[in-house]
């Protein structure tokens, strides 16, 4: 098999850090390669120097690609040879149509310099039909979900006539049935002579979609595995060269000790925020124990960030109905404020753009929810509040050598811990964890479930949304399962299984809701 791609001893530096030192990746024609590695290994990096984001003389090392060398001083010089970078967070405009996103910048002209927008929406339509997505090219990019988007993304890299696709974290975002169905195109394109590189911490995605998968760690090149040819676990040796040792387990290992009831919430119901009438949340009930923890399983679209924001002080949704019972005392949770009064505390799913203020420092956003605690008087304690930073930095293993470095230079794991970091330091007796472990590597996933079975030790609650059972399975006493908003059965993790889960999650809106009985 040719080479379409050298990248030879590629080292790249920013003030104080090298990020990249002596990287070599190989990939073959047609193939489709993976890339893993802890947050901040270097993976982003790499592939912002191979697609120009980094130009040719802000680094060292050569790129070779299809046969002739590669000095990219853009990323339109990297587009016009044939790679294109699909980013983790996509840069589609959601006011514009899905045509006009797919040939934004590279629009199709007619006479007088006029856009054709006829021939955009029929090339538009055919680009379409080739990822397997059938939506009107007129449609607002706003109006799609997520998982549509990114076929988006991959449609207007085909416009591009594409030799080489980079996609980063492709399915962090997404549910089973997309991600299942990204993982198909990709395989069709790969059929297509199209060379595929797909940046991923899911493992078994990497393990079912890659041909070969290059490992690297602290900004050096490990190994290469061919996927094919391994015998023995390609996660577990996946992992070890990640982390640089063996994880015995995935989960660290806790035996429950369940306490008194925490928190109750009973016939919740939420409509939608804009659209009157419609309904998000369905007489929605659950508890959690002190020393327990719950997860809360559904698909994209079920309500389960909804459900968490509605409780959290009524930070979605409108007419609001239902009981919250805490310490088995009912009580009201009309804002945020009256939530951290409570002791509940909420981290969000989307840390970049409701959990932190990136442009601001490590110390001040740890503070940000709890700042009463430092200002009893009414102005900060700065001494304090440098103090409780570098208590957290150092208990959760936050990598970074100040508290006063900007949050936004953080990687997607040390990101995370800054955000629990900023609810634990509001001691709350009930936290809510909203997908607390998407796109962050094995070893901070480690490292964030351990921090979960320290609170619950501590006799704190803890309820989980995620979208991969395993983990839940991996981490939770009880998961909850939730369709089209309403609350479709509960489980113990003993008798739970994926399948069995999945069968709840995809009940139809008028199917009736298994008895107990049925559902264990």
């Amino acid at each position: 098999m040719s080479t379409i791609l050298e990248m030879r001893s590629i080292t790249k530096e920013f003030p104080g850090v090298k990020a990249l030192s002596d990287v070599t990746l190989t990939v073959a024609q047609g193939e489709i390669h993976a890339i893993c590695g802890e947050n901040g290994a270097g993976k982003s990096t790499l592939m912002k120097v191979l697609s120009g984001v980094y130009p040719h003389g802000t680094y060292d090392g050569e790129i070779v690609f299809d046969g002739a060398a590669a000095e990219f001083g853009s990323i339109n010089d990297s587009e016009d040879r044939g790679i294109v970078i699909i980013h983790q967070e996509l840069a589609l405009v959601p006011y514009l149509s899905v045509a006009e996103n797919i040939f934004l910048g590279n629009e199709s002209r007619g006479r007088f310099g006029l856009i054709d927008w006829n021939d955009a929406n029929r090339r538009a339509a055919e680009l379409l039909e080739r990822v397997g997505l059938h939506e009107n090219p007129t449609t607002p990019i706003g109006q799609l979900g997520v998982g549509k988007q990114q076929l988006i993304e991959i449609a207007k890299a085909l416009s591009k006539e594409v030799k080489l696709l980079i996609l980063d974290e492709p399915t962090a975002a997404l549910n089973d049935s997309d991600s299942a169905h990204l993982l198909g195109l990709l395989r069709s394109l790969k059929e297509h002579g199209i060379t595929s590189i797909i940046i991923s911490h899911k493992l078994n995605e990497i393990e079912d979609i890659a041909d070969r998968t290059t490992i690297i760690r602290d900004g050096r090149t490990i190994e290469t595995i061919d996927m094919e040819a391994e015998t023995g676990s390609v996660q577990d040796r996946i992992i070890r060269g990640m982390v640089g040792r063996d994880l015995e387990h995935r989960y660290p290992e806790r035996t429950p000790v369940v306490g008194d009831e925490v928190l109750r919430i009973e016939n919740w119901h939420v409509d939608h925020p804009t659209q009157a009438g419609r309904q998000v949340i369905t007489d929605a009930s659950f508890k959690v124990h002190a020393g327990e923890v719950i997860g809360i399983a559904g698909l994209m679209g079920a309500g389960r960030t909804e459900l968490a924001m509605s409780i959290f002080g009524r930070s979605y949704g409108r007419n609001i109905t239902g009981e919250i019972y805490k310490d088995g005392k009912q009580v009201q949770v009309r804002n945020v404020s009256e939530a951290i009064g409570h002791n509940i505390a909420y981290a969000t799913e989307d840390r970049k753009h409701y959990g932190l203020n990136l442009i601001d420092d490590i110390r001040h956003n740890i503070s940000l929810a709890g700042l009463d605690k430092l200002a009893p008087r009414g102005w900060v304690n700065g001494n304090e509040e440098l103090r409780i930073a570098e208590e957290y930095r150092r208990s959760l293993n936050i990598k970074t050598p100040t508290v006063v470095a900007e949050v936004g230079k953080l990687s997607g794991g040390n990101q995370q811990k800054v955000v629990l970091s900023q609810w634990l330091y509001t001691d709350p007796d009930v936290l809510i964890l909203d997908e607390p472990t998407r796109g962050i590597d094995v070893g901070a996933k480690y490292e964030i479930y351990t921090i979960i079975n320290k609170m619950v030790a501590a006799g704190k609650a803890v309820v989980v949304i995620s979208s991969e059972l395993p983990e839940l399975l991996g981490i939770c006493d009880r998961v909850y399962t939730l369709a089209f908003g309403r609350m479709t059965g509960e489980l113990p993790v003993a008798e739970a299984t994926q399948e069995r889960l999945m069968e709840l999650m995809t009940l139809e809106r008028d199917q009736p809701l298994p008895t107990k009985e049925s559902a264990s």
